[in-house]
């Protein structure tokens, strides 16, 4: 089997080759997919918003978006609970990058440069809260327990991309390689069904299980940073 990462096309932009990966088209479609439903739900719930929903789609939404409101508020404090807009994306374009091995994809969570980039988004958030909402006390925590502890205080915080982003990827990965396995089996053995229950676990509960703790450690360092926890 190869689990190798394939390219569509190599695009040269004022001298710099842009490489297009399957994992770019992934993420494309992705976006595309959550922009346009996003869309349609805007248009359907305020053209003629009702304050007490009358469907079942509008209720549906509602307590999607109320959970999220409430997940963010214990870690983040009521304080800063406005951030639940940024989670609640990220913990949707996680969930769909996760489980799009279900239609055949290959998870662009299975890709390095896709969770790095949202590590590092994590990371920049979490340090740009810090220094708005919390300087001296962030800023002090560099010198502790004592100023010889900067290099490593220093090392800590960008240890934080590594944790974020080898997590998801790591268990991601996983699964595609085993799934991957699984289909290189005998045509008898994968007519059984048995992919379809491997399926379940490392697409539909493995997927949202990373995505969740995913958005729950970035927000847990943003608490942690604020004091709010």
């Amino acid at each position: 089997m190869d689990f190798s990462i394939r390219t569509f096309a190599v695009v040269e932009l004022f001298g710099i080759d842009i490489w297009i990966t399957e994992t770019i088209v992934g993420t494309w479609f992705i976006m595309a997919v959550l922009i346009i439903a996003a869309l349609v739900l805007r248009r359907l719930f305020f053209r003629n918003p009702k304050e007490i929903p009358e469907s079942r789609l509008q209720n549906i939404v509602e307590l999607i978006v109320e959970s999220m409101e409430k997940f963010a508020t214990g870690p983040l404090g009521e304080k800063y609970a406005w951030l639940d807009n940024w989670f609640f994306m990220l913990f949707v374009f996680l969930l769909f990058a996760n489980i799009s091995g279900l239609i055949g994809m290959r998870p662009p969570t299975a890709d390095t440069a896709t969770t790095i980039a949202l590590a590092v988004t994590s990371f920049m958030l979490i340090q740009s809260m810090a220094f708005r909402f919390a300087f001296k006390r962030h800023f002090k925590s560099f010198f502790e327990p004592f100023p010889l502890f900067l290099p490593m205080n220093i090392i800590g915080e960008f240890a934080i991309i590594i944790s974020l982003s080898f997590r998801l990827f790591g268990n991601i990965l996983a699964g595609t390689i085993l799934m991957g396995l699984v289909y290189a089996l005998p045509w008898w053995v994968v007519i059984t069904g048995f992919p379809a229950m491997l399926h379940v676990y490392f697409d539909l509960f493995a997927g949202a299980i990373q995505a969740y703790i995913f958005c729950m450690l970035s927000m847990s360092f943003v608490g942690n940073k604020l004091k709010t926890t």
